[in-house]
């Protein structure tokens, strides 16, 4: 099966150019041209205080060229004076002229100095900063969620799975957009903009050590791309991926996917059970929004629970995970639960509680 738009897909491929890069989310305390602009404000200040000081005085100081300083004269003097230049042709003769280079003009001149070397060794120092925080980031990162494509889908998923107690540090978002990757670092979230349909993208989210990778992009064929890629750089990884159109969903099972959420379709389910029923329709609203009301989870069977039947526990269970099969509540072959049992349940959570998610990779056909 041929997707629509694969082959422009591999055209963009080849002409893309290695300008990726890792973002890590910082906070940040000032935008940096606001800093710039406030330090050549101060440079100029200085200067312009510098000349002043210099006109004011300017009977103490001898120019060779005519022998008197004026105002344009106290500015040259001052800008070679400040950038420690000193060319020599305007002196300061007298008494007061000297004292005022060594108590005024010299802490100016120190200060200027400042200013400039600071903002260069800022600069430097922060580079140096990011470079040793990309290096300690990619050294620490296993077994993390890597979520490909931050628009609505994808920011929902990771949204819902860092409800369950995964920490944001343990999140990469890729995307091809920058405004998609300043959005998902500025919420905290490590960022790599590039093609995730390159196996050297996915490699700088070191997704050959994640445990999760949620692929939920814009066009189908792209899902398709990236899932083959991310399955042959992990074998291991628990893969679920979103495709618009549920015809493309087995395509995306035989590249790798472990699940496949088609939207469209389960949006129009959605829109048709709440016309049938408006209640029905609330409540599968309320069991899709994560972190208040009903949420479904899963979890493990308790000790005091082996032995029993699923309608049997505290919880409302509507599903038993048994080894690779997921069986329902009433599925004959079930009998009773067991201790290497897991349990899907329906609970009622509150808003800031947390769930614990289930983190065994899923097994691949």
């Amino acid at each position: 099966m041929k997707l629509p738009g694969q082959d422009a897909i591999a055209r963009q491929a080849g002409e893309h150019l290695a300008t990726h890069r890792v973002r890590l989310p910082r906070k940040v305390v000032e935008r940096p041209i606001r800093q710039v602009v406030e330090r050549l404000f101060m440079a100029l200040l200085v200067l312009v205080v510098t000349a002043l000081v210099v006109y004011a005085g300017h009977d103490g100081y001898h120019d060779d060229s005519d022998g008197s300083v004026d105002l344009l004269d106290a500015f040259y003097y001052a800008t070679v004076t400040l950038s420690t230049t000193g060319y020599g042709d305007i002196t300061p003769v007298s008494d007061s002229a000297r004292l005022t280079n060594i108590f005024v003009i010299t802490p100016l001149r120190v200060l200027f100095l400042i200013i400039l070397v600071g903002t260069t060794l800022e600069v430097l120092t922060e580079r140096t900063r990011e470079e040793w925080r990309l290096n300690r980031w990619r050294s620490t990162l296993r077994d993390h969620t890597v979520v490909v494509g931050f628009g609505t889908k994808g920011r929902s998923a990771v949204q819902t799975v860092c409800a369950t107690g995964l920490r944001k540090e343990q999140v990469v978002v890729v995307d091809p957009s920058a405004k998609a990757v300043d959005a998902a670092t500025a919420e905290g979230y490590a960022g790599v903009m590039g093609d995730a349909t390159r196996s050297d993208v996915l490699r700088r989210a070191e997704v050959h050590r994640a445990r999760q990778i949620i692929i939920a992009p814009q066009r189908d064929d792209t899902s398709v791309l990236v899932t083959l890629t991310a399955r042959q750089l992990n074998r291991g990884a628990k893969i679920v991926a979103a495709v618009r159109e549920e015809e493309n969903a087995p395509l995306l099972k035989q590249s790798g996917a472990d699940a496949v959420i088609t939207s469209a379709s389960a949006a129009g389910r959605l829109l048709g059970l709440s016309v049938l029923s408006p209640a029905a329709g609330m409540v599968m609203e309320d069991l899709i929004q994560q972190g208040s009301g009903l949420d479904i989870v899963e979890r493990p069977v308790v000790r005091g629970e082996v032995g029993r039947k699923p309608r049997e526990t505290d919880d409302l269970v509507v599903s038993v995970v048994r080894g690779h099969r997921v069986l329902g509540y009433d599925d004959p072959s079930l009998g009773t639960l067991q201790l290497t049992d897991r349990l899907i349940t329906i609970v009622r959570v509150t808003p800031g509680a947390r769930t614990t998610p289930d983190t065994r990779p899923l097994p691949h056909g």
